[in-house]
């Protein structure tokens, strides 16, 4: 006999034990590309869930710096509402998914209304009289508040927010920081916080500690990637462009400062049209790299390109004193892709290989089908070859063996190839060429 079992089950078995449901909840955000947003929802529904804890609301505060801020409430607001809440949620056949979902709807239609009152639960970890619950965080203890409206150590904005005499705090720490913290509360049935699901929530409140920290940190790297290739781009553009703009600028004032000859003068205009047309080549050449828009990939046999390229103008100056060997397949070989982009990768990829060979030396081009699915197209050089440090730079911008070059040909075909669903990749050896 045969039995099937959803991966992701719609709803649990009154018996199963809390542990193994919370541990299915909270795994099913990573089957979803949820935000750091909806993470923590799903965390406030495991704490406030029928199926998961079972705590009647939750308010969930954000560090910002030294300040912990209210930012997202997840609950009924007063009896009347729980009610209809509660029997949505109990509705038969309704999954987690669509528990999460109406968690969503719900918090999207009431924080417009408590947005106002939120703000006012803004506190600075920095104070020496920090009240409660803001001081659980700070601590980084996990607090039990009973009788509260009774205790000078709970904040009486916070108390007045919520109106009940029990909550739990939850801080919310990674890496021994202070990430946020979550306030949990049975402010509708006040049904008394027992230690079970005190032990429960703390696992709640440890994983979302994680979720916000990774993605703190994410943001960070990605901001540091972001101001490294700014800050690479504006030393690149400052090295590419200062030649030719101090020549033109140089030749201009010779004009301009002394009388010169018919002769001299047409040299300096020369020189000045030069270095001109070298700075629109310069900008020609990254916007077209920027440029790159695929609108769609048509079936095409890729020989008769590369048979083609080698008899470009350009190309066939470059290889006079070269050789370009070509093996291709007799039979049709069709690839999706864009022909225009597809030609210009093929272009990049035979200048550069004819930039370092040597005169008297041949560049291979080779296709063949590896697959069904995939064709194969080399192009070798008899050049002096790279060592490892210099072949994992090869497809980062700006990165080039030349002197004179931009460093934007191989990301270019790379960026061609990725959007046509191919791959490019390097080898080569010291003196063996690539």
């Amino acid at each position: 006999m045969i039995k099937t079992y959803q991966i992701q089950p719609a709803n649990f078995h009154p018996d199963i034990p809390k542990e193994l449901v919370l541990l299915s909840i909270i795994a099913q955000s990573f089957f979803q590309p949820f935000s750091l947003e909806d993470n923590l929802l799903v965390i406030l529904t495991a704490l406030t869930s029928g199926a998961g804890i079972g705590f009647n609301r939750a308010t969930l505060f954000l560090t910002e710096g030294d300040k912990l801020k209210a930012t997202m409430w997840l609950g009924p607001r007063s009896p009347e509402e729980a009610e209809a809440i509660w029997t949505i949620l109990s509705s038969p056949g309704l999954g987690y998914a669509e528990i999460v979902e109406q968690n969503r709807e719900l918090v999207n239609r009431i924080m417009p209304d408590l947005q106002p009152r939120l703000r006012l639960l803004t506190y600075n970890l920095e104070d020496e009289n920090l009240k409660l619950p803001a001081l659980a965080a700070r601590n980084k203890e996990i607090i039990l508040v009973s009788q509260a409206s009774s205790d000078p150590a709970v904040d009486r904005h916070f108390l007045n927010f919520v109106q009940v005499d029990e909550f739990l705090c939850l801080p919310l720490v990674a890496r021994n920081e202070v990430m946020g913290e979550i306030v949990v509360d049975n402010g509708i049935t006040h049904a008394p916080i027992k230690g079970r699901d005190i032990e429960l929530a703390s696992l709640c409140a440890l994983l979302a500690g994680n979720y916000i920290y990774t993605t703190r940190l994410y943001k960070k790297v990605l901001e540091m990637e972001k101001m490294a290739a700014l800050g690479e781009m504006a030393a690149f553009i400052s090295h590419q462009l200062r030649n030719p703009i101090v020549a033109i600028g140089g030749f201009t004032r010779q004009l301009l400062d002394q009388p010169c000859d018919r002769e001299k003068c047409n040299r300096n205009l020369n020189i000045i049209q030069q270095e001109i047309q070298h700075l629109e080549d310069i900008i020609f050449r990254m916007s077209h790299f920027l440029k790159i828009k695929i609108k769609e990939l048509v079936p095409i046999d890729y020989r008769p390109i590369l048979l083609s390229v080698p008899e470009r103008p350009d190309i066939k100056a470059k290889a006079r004193d070269k050789r370009i060997s070509i093996s291709l397949p007799e039979d049709t070989s069709l690839i999706l892709c864009d022909p225009v982009y597809f030609e210009e990768a093929i272009v990049n990829l035979l200048d550069n290989a004819l930039d370092v060979t040597p005169p008297g030396g041949r560049v291979y081009i080779r296709g063949c089908r590896s697959n069904r699915k995939w064709v194969t197209i080399t192009v070798k050089d008899s050049g002096p070859g790279l060592d490892e440090k210099s072949q994992t730079k090869m497809f980062s911008p700006f990165f080039s063996t030349k002197e004179t070059g931009l460093g934007l040909g191989l990301l270019f075909v790379r960026r061609v190839l990725e959007s046509c669903g191919g791959k490019v990749e390097v080898r080569s050896k010291p003196g063996r060429g690539t």
